[in-house]
């Protein structure tokens, strides 16, 4: 409003009744009170009480279009006071005979006006509106001013009326009395009788009150003004903000403008933001709200990056088994309550666990550790941790079960007559092998023995359980299809009688099975037939020595023996496809990967060689050992030998590449185990920690004692089984603590979860006969003697194990390791006169055929030569 434009205060009149005998009413009406004006704000001066004040205005609302409630047309522009021309012109685009026109440019040029014309221009459509205007506010300019009329006096007399009129609105001045009346402003509107005196107006102006009454006006006017202009006008009002009041909007626009972007965004763009922040925000960033949660921990995108990232993601296959074995404890677990937030999707738990595994090893100083003795002062020669349980076997006859929390001892199966060499568990089934030549099943949740399975006539050396996965098969055509076999889970024995046998792995509530000579200490379990057992399935004869390791999934089995081969079988058909030939000398583990199509395998020879799957050919020969090779491990990045030489080595399975030499030891290695960040190594009375990455010793976990018999470890748990003379004493680690979720991954890469493994019983039993009869004969087998070897002695435990390079004690020392490191293992049928690769092709293998008598030897070892089983009628 313009200084000739001042708003006025319109008073209503004042009543006055007095009631004597009669009603006498008297009205006084005043003239409206003319407000003082506005004096101009003063300008602030201080930037840093006033933050805003030199800021700038976008361009958006420093010049725009305006269209006036009457139709006029003008622009807006800024600058001091909101007039005049404030800024140059921008240069306008031209040429010869052509000149760019603005958007809002016009064929004629028009108005430009400041900040105050253009409000008060929208604000005079409302000082002629009667629905919104202000009430007793009007502009003295717009009208004249006129008194209402007055009726004539009556001729009765008026009692005086003084200033003082007790009927007039209670002033909220301070009261007259005491001090002179104060002379009136502005004139008022003369007395309705000519004997009236002169009132008082009831309220006397200042220019607080004047402010105050303006801003009814203003917030009208406000809302009528288009957008860009209140945004200008609020912007110049900021400009002029002390900074305790920005502080008081900061707090209460900060909320209210607050947008969860995450939520509104599509996931795929959610999971693209989220991609560029490094793990440690991505956590803090899951704590934002559960919106926010749940987003995060379920986007497999997400953490499948973040594994790539850090480098701990190892191809997708040990990922997708991780995934597949959550999701089957998922559909085990009974349904939970209701909850707020969705599941974690498994690559979240997998990476939070591999982070755990990768810090916790070498950054907790102080694990908890706890030892306690076991078997007395015999040797451990297997060691496995499974579903919270440590199981050792012995050469004692026995096996224990520990609690790692407490170290109590859970169950003791005893059963077995001679030294358990052979170890296996799924779930609550266990599967053990015997120099007794008897592979028994125990349900660990009872501790009963409820299966002895006979037929193998020399020591079970070796075993696996293999379960169904889904596995890739190469039809006609190189037609690649999605397969799962074995359609049922199966046990896979080798046994120094140069055979292989496959059973099929009994259910929980399958019928009780005892081989001939189970209950019967004078009879010989290798006289039973094996054709009679519901459960047996194959025989597997080909080798012509004892089968010293062994590896089996899906559909490939591989068997290393002693007489210097590698052989590949068909778990579906029985055929061996391969005769793996290149060692020259006794082969003592072996290990597969059936997603890359090799298969692995150690020597006394002092070699490691890597034999492709396809091709059956030798794809590498790793040579550096320079004694036994007799233990193996496979991940998906790095392949470890271990030697009697003392050494490890860390090989890339892809190259054959040689990576890092471990050799800090002074004895043959006895055990170790490894996966994709650390080696656990056992070596003359030493268990050490490596990393695998860079081969430097991280720790020592045990020193000062006589030897390391087994070691293994899984997530957050490792267990060592070692001599300190003369007892043998188990030592447990837990690396974790209490608030921490690691789930660890079992060293084979398979897990025991899987819950889709098909019940159907006699249909799937007829459907691997109707595949094994389409391309399965089987021959007379053709037996031939051999020159008899000298039965291995038993060896004193309180020697150290496996110092020396001979048959003997490295036969030992390799047998505590072998079941440990056998992936599980499945094969079928059998097949004679295979030629041997790289050999002429009329070169047959021979069987051998003459007879020996079928007693057990009074020792704990047996020959390694075949028996003639004597059937029995039972």
């Amino acid at each position: 409003m313009t200084h000739q434009q001042r708003p006025s205060l319109v008073l209503a009149p004042s009543v006055n009744t007095t009631t004597v005998v009669t009603t006498t009413t008297t009205t006084t009406t005043y003239a409206p009170i003319q407000l003082p004006p506005l004096p101009p704000p003063a300008e602030p001066k201080d930037p840093r009480e006033y933050p805003l004040l030199h800021v700038n205005f976008p361009s958006s609302i420093k010049r725009f279009p305006l269209v006036f409630p009457n139709g006029s047309r003008a622009t807006f522009r800024d600058g001091a006071d909101g007039e005049g021309d404030l800024d140059e012109e921008e240069p306008v685009p031209s040429g010869k005979g052509w000149t760019m026109i603005r958007p809002d440019s016009t064929g004629s040029s028009s108005k430009v006006v400041g900040l105050a014309e253009a409000v008060e221009r929208y604000g005079r459509k409302r000082s002629h509106g009667a629905d919104n205007m202000m009430e007793g506010v009007e502009p003295t300019t717009e009208r004249e001013t006129h008194t209402p009329p007055r009726k004539k006096a009556r001729a009765t007399h008026l009692p005086p009326i003084t200033t003082l009129n007790a009927a007039a609105p209670p002033s909220p001045l301070p009261s007259p009395h005491g001090s002179p009346p104060p002379q009136p402003i502005w004139p008022s509107a003369p007395p309705s009788g000519a004997s009236s005196p002169q009132p008082q107006a009831p309220l006397q102006p200042d220019l607080a009150l004047t402010t105050l009454l303006t801003l009814p006006s203003l917030l009208s006017h406000f809302t009528n003004l288009p957008q860009p202009l209140q945004s200008h006008f609020l912007l110049t009002l900021l400009r002029h903000s002390p900074l305790p009041v920005l502080r008081t909007l900061h707090s209460i626009l900060t909320p209210t403008l607050a947008r969860d972007f995450l939520t509104l965004l599509p996931p795929e763009l959610a999971s693209h933001v989220l991609s560029f922040l490094p793990y440690s925000t991505v956590v803090r960033a899951s704590r934002v709200s559960k919106a926010w949660r749940a987003i995060i921990d379920s986007d497999p995108v997400l953490w499948s990056d973040l594994l790539k990232s850090t480098k701990i993601w190892f191809g997708g296959v040990t990922e997708r088994a991780f995934a597949h074995s959550i999701y089957a404890r998922r559909r085990l677990d009974i349904p939970p309550t209701p909850k707020t937030l969705p599941l974690s999707h498994p690559y979240k738990m997998l990476f939070k666990s591999r982070q755990l595994t990768r810090t916790r090893w070498v950054d907790n100083e102080n694990p908890k550790h706890r030892s306690f003795p076991a078997h007395g002062s015999s040797v451990v020669t297997c060691l496995l941790l499974s579903h919270g349980r440590i199981i050792s076997a012995s050469d004692d006859h026995s096996i224990h079960v520990y609690s790692p929390l407490t170290g109590e001892l859970l169950q003791t199966l005893d059963g077995h007559e001679g030294g358990v060499w052979a170890l296996a568990a799924c779930k609550d089934t266990l599967v053990s092998g015997s120099t007794d030549r008897t592979v028994r099943i125990w349900n660990l949740a009872t501790g009963r023995c409820t299966h002895i399975f006979g037929g193998h006539t020399s020591t079970v050396r070796c075993l696996a359980i293999v379960k169904p996965e889904w596995i890739e098969i190469e039809g006609e055509g190189g037609v690649i299809t999605k397969e799962k076999w074995p359609k049922r889970s199966v046990i896979v024995t080798g046994s120094r009688d140069h055979s292989l046998r496959v059973w099929t792995l009994p259910r929980p509530g399958d019928p009780e099975y005892r081989c001939y000579g189970a209950d019967d200490s004078e009879a010989d379990p290798a006289d039973e037939d094996a054709d009679d057992n519901p459960y047996h399935k194959m025989h597997l004869e080909g080798h012509d020595h004892a089968v010293r390791a062994l590896a089996a999934r899906g559909r490939t089995l591989v068997s290393g023996s002693y007489d210097c081969t590698v052989r590949i079988w068909d778990i579906v058909t029985g055929e061996c496809k391969w005769v793996l030939v290149g060692h020259t000398q006794k082969v003592y583990s072996v290990v597969l990967d059936i997603h890359r199509h090799i298969a692995c395998s150690g020597s006394m020879d002092g070699t490691v060689r890597v034999w492709n799957l396809r091709t059956g050919q030798c794809q590498h020969t790793l040579t550096g050992h320079t004694s036994l090779v007799g233990l193996l491990g496979l991940s998906p990045s790095h392949l470890v030998s271990a030697a009697a030489d003392s050494t490890l080595r860390i090989w890339d399975p892809e190259s054959g590449e040689l990576r890092h030499t471990l050799a800090a030891h002074t004895g043959a290695i006895t055990c170790f185990q490894h996966d994709e960040f650390k080696v656990l190594s056992g070596s003359d009375g030493t268990l050490k920690m490596w990393n695998v990455r860079d081969g430097s010793v991280v720790r020592d976990l045990l020193t000062g004692i006589q030897g390391v018999w087994q070691v293994v470890f899984e997530g957050r748990w490792c267990v060592a089984a070692s001599n300190r003379n003369p007892a043998t004493v188990l030592d447990v680690w837990d690396f974790g603590t209490d608030e921490d979720e690691w789930i660890g991954e079992p060293p084979s890469g398979f897990y025991d979860d899987d819950t889709e493994e098909e019940d159907e019983g006699e249909e799937i039993e007829q459907a691997d006969v109707d595949a094994m009869d389409q391309d399965l004969e089987v021959e007379a087998s053709e037996e031939s003697a051999e020159p008899e070897e000298p039965q291995e002695c038993a060896r004193d435990s309180s020697q150290p194990l496996a110092v020396e390079v001979e048959d003997v004690p490295m036969e030992r020392v390799e047998g505590i390791r072998a079941s440990k490191w056998a992936p599980p293992s499945k094969p079928s049928g059998h097949q004679r006169n295979r030629p041997v690769l790289g050999e002429p092709s009329n070169r047959a293998i021979s069987h051998p055929a003459e007879s020996i008598p079928s007693r057990l030897p009074p020792t704990n070892e047996t020959p390694t030569r075949p028996r003639i089983r004597q059937k029995q009628r039972r």
